[in-house]
């Protein structure tokens, strides 16, 4: 499922090849064309585009064809390609290349004029540009100057690159067309295999949650089927984990107490028989205690010792999403800074005055008291949100991270963002903000564990199967609106609109 190449840096290098400055004498570029995935397009391009590498002057610049098809925007250098270092590329994107998705800002300027425009889907630029930045999600910042380019083929461009870039409508991502040809081929979806024969649990069916119950030794749990075509809740999988106490019709009588239908989920359970669940508010604070208590009752009748149940209020305890995602706005500025001005020191100061560590520090720290609890007090822990998709999601998967060397695994990292992230119906699209529609519902909840992640790597990089370089790709996947994994709200949504 992903490109297994050691991804570059995303800041640019300050030690360009040498290249002797063209612009006094421009060739015209040879036409190469882009590699084409099934399904892409050429939408606009223009020719004799310079790719800027230096702030500081042009002579490490690229000259060449910039290109907008329906899925990336490509950049094709003038001149042979450089000899490459090692065999390993990326299988979708090319060296020069940005998926549409990926892009956060597109910024055209005219330095005669004096003016600069933020562009979006089907608006009107009014005059000719002289340059195009395109601010990156992915902290990249990447610049074209048309110093030689048609005026006109310049401005057609940039305004297809921001048409493109904005979807109006989900179907209209790139996904759905190349899914729809690597169907028609007769391929897996997203057109992989599992490696080595071993496939990765997808929880979308009882087998997989029966394995994962043996695995774990979990036996005061089983799989309920409550849910089926999505009956009592939109947000969760057709299939979930609940005590063996609770028959079905008690998870049927007690869904309506839970804010959109999502009775408690089980997680994961230690070997000494505590487990770990997650769980949505109260939707009737009425009955909320009543329910609870029975839910709780359940919990502790599944652990071997009949260990009273712990809450652990995660909307209390930890940030929310709008703070994470103004503290990563700030980050993400202090990072793409251009030209870098500011001494390290200070530098050093503004990332932390965003307060991005820190709420790394603050969740990294709760998931390590959770562990305590699990590991050291043997007593099952539940977690509380109120939508039970966003925060859970991320201490939930860092406790078992921390506990279950089999997460720490490739296979078993990706089995974990399955169950814990896609199952459990964490809103990708629009924490995303794949179609840029709705700016409040966006946060970096998914790159925050990912940080967190690479954080543990760092500290212990024997304990886990894979390194900065898997969890790189992994970041960049999510801009790469190929992948499932990252485009839907819910495990329903998906199946509706794959289907």
């Amino acid at each position: 499922m992903f490109s297994g190449k050691p991804i570059k840096p995303t800041f640019k290098c300050y030690l360009p090849p040498a290249q002797t400055d063209r612009k006094n004498s421009i060739q015209p570029p040879i036409r190469l064309e882009p590699e084409f995935l099934p399904g892409e397009i050429v939408v606009n391009d223009v020719n004799f585009v310079r790719k800027c590498i230096s702030a500081e002057s042009s002579q490490g610049d690229l000259w060449g064809r910039l290109i907008c098809t329906n899925f990336k925007v490509s950049f094709i250098p003038q001149g042979p390609p450089p000899k490459q270092k090692s065999q390993l590329s990326h299988l979708l994107l090319g060296q020069h290349d940005i998926s549409l998705t990926c892009l956060e800002q597109v910024v055209t300027v005219n330095d005669t004029r004096g003016k600069r425009k933020v562009l979006g889907s089907n608006q009107k630029l009014k005059f000719n540009p002289t340059e195009l930045i395109l601010y990156c999600k992915d902290l990249r910042v990447i610049r074209f100057c048309f110093d030689e380019a048609g005026p006109e083929s310049a401005k057609k461009v940039c305004l297809a690159i921001a048409h493109y870039s904005h979807p109006a409508d989900l179907h209209l991502l790139f996904g759905f067309e190349y899914q729809g040809l690597r169907y028609h081929k007769g391929d897996l979806v997203n057109g992989s295999t599992p490696r080595g024969g071993i496939q990765t649990p997808v929880f979308d069916r009882p087998s997989d949650w029966d394995r994962e119950i043996k695995r774990t030794g979990a036996s005061g749990w089983r799989v309920c089927s409550i849910n089926e075509k999505y009956a009592i809740s939109d947000s969760l999988p057709e299939y979930i984990v609940v005590p063996v106490s609770l028959t079905d019709q008690d998870v049927k009588q007690h869904s309506p107490s839970f804010s959109d239908g999502r009775v408690p989920l089980w997680c994961w359970n230690h070997r000494n028989g505590s487990a770990l669940v997650r769980m949505a508010g109260p939707a009737d604070p009425l009955t909320q205690k009543k329910t609870e208590q029975k839910i709780f009752t359940a919990i502790t009748k599944s652990h071997p010792q009949r260990r009273e149940v712990t809450l652990s209020d995660l909307d209390k305890s930890l940030p929310n999403i709008q703070d994470i995602q103004s503290a990563f706005v700030k980050a993400r500025q202090i990072c793409t800074l251009d030209p870098f001005e500011e001494s390290e020191e200070r530098w050093l100061s503004s990332i932390e005055n965003s307060r991005w560590l820190e709420y790394v520090r603050t969740f990294l720290k709760l998931s390590a008291e959770i562990v305590y609890n699990l590991d050291g007090k043997n007593v099952s822990v539940i977690l509380l949100e109120e939508e039970d998709r966003d925060l859970n999601c991320v201490v939930s998967s860092l406790v078992q991270l921390m506990l279950d060397p089999h997460y720490r695994s490739l296979n078993g990292f990706q089995s974990l963002v399955q169950k814990e992230w896609v199952m459990a119906g964490h809103r990708f699209l629009d924490r995303c903000n794949h179609l840029k529609k709705n700016d409040s519902k966006e946060s970096p909840l998914f790159t925050l564990f990912l940080d967190c992640v690479w954080q543990m790597t760092n500290q212990y990089p024997a304990a886990f199967e894979f390194t900065e370089f898997y969890l790189t790709v992994l970041s960049d996947s999510m801009w790469i609106p190929l992948f499932s994994t990252f485009l839907f709200n819910s495990s329903k949504q998906c199946a509706q609109l794959l289907q």
